[in-house]
């Protein structure tokens, strides 16, 4: 009797070893599988190291006036200029995806993020062709003063921020995710994870938009579905971090 008591407590630890040992390996699994997933939806555009995949609009690499400082791409506008601009864009073009990206304007700071960038030479700007969300110190910058199409989080003078507190203050990470898609037709920004804006990305409703606009009669603007990426050089200090795509 109690060879078969020993016997049978040995079968049962030799059990539960092995049951131990196929959950971890099933957690480990589903770990793994999650990780991959997540590594695959999501490609970083900024990893706080460097600024390997942009580059200046239509021209080289970037160095100053644009630092790294913390994780973060920190833009400090020149004194002197010569006509320059200093507006950056991703090497690669995107056409359905989601944006994430943190940002933070300094004291009475403008800047923006743009999709649908072309670089042909005869545009000379980002904003030429690019759809800007606003990047905005709404309470001292003298654009929000101009209506809510040119406050934080706006569809530049096209579509309002449905809210004016989901914003955060000047000096202040904002968490901006900006999705566009060309199959649906739906545009949306969500800051602080509140969703502020709609809005189409092509067709009727969007030329109606762009025609009550400042970029009314401009030519090639928003009319590009697949383009560049870019931040804007608005002559004021801010900051991005923390960006990443998602393609769809």
């Amino acid at each position: 009797m109690k060879y078969l008591g020993v016997l049978m407590a040995l079968i049962l630890t030799l059990a539960s070893c092995k049951q131990k040992e196929k959950t971890t390996n099933d957690n480990t699994k589903i770990e793994k599988e999650s990780n991959a997933e997540t590594s695959e939806e999501w490609t970083i555009l900024f990893d706080g190291s460097s600024f390997d995949g942009w580059r200046y609009f239509a021209a080289g690499e970037v160095v100053a006036p644009w630092k790294l400082e913390d994780g973060a791409m920190v833009f400090y506008p020149p004194k002197e200029r010569n006509g320059e601009r200093y507006d950056i864009v991703t090497d690669k073009s995107y056409t359905n995806f989601v944006l994430s990206l943190e940002w933070k304007i300094s004291e009475g700071g403008n800047s923006g993020i743009f999709w649908g960038i072309s670089e042909d030479p005869k545009y000379g700007v980002p904003y030429a062709t690019g759809p800007e969300i606003q990047v905005l110190d709404n309470e001292r910058h003298s654009d929000a003063k101009n209506g809510p199409t040119r406050q934080a989080g706006a569809l530049y003078d096209m579509v309002p921020p449905s809210s004016s507190t989901a914003v955060k203050a000047a000096g202040e990470w904002n968490t901006c995710i900006l999705t566009v898609n060309h199959i649906t037709n739906e545009g949306n920004v969500v800051l602080n994870g509140e969703e502020i804006a709609k809005f189409p990305v092509h067709g009727e409703l969007w030329d109606e938009m762009v025609a009550s606009s400042k970029f009314n009669g401009w030519d090639g603007f928003g009319v590009y579905q697949t383009g560049k990426i870019g931040l804007q050089d608005h002559a004021d200090i801010v900051s991005y971090r923390n960006i990443k795509i998602k393609e769809l």
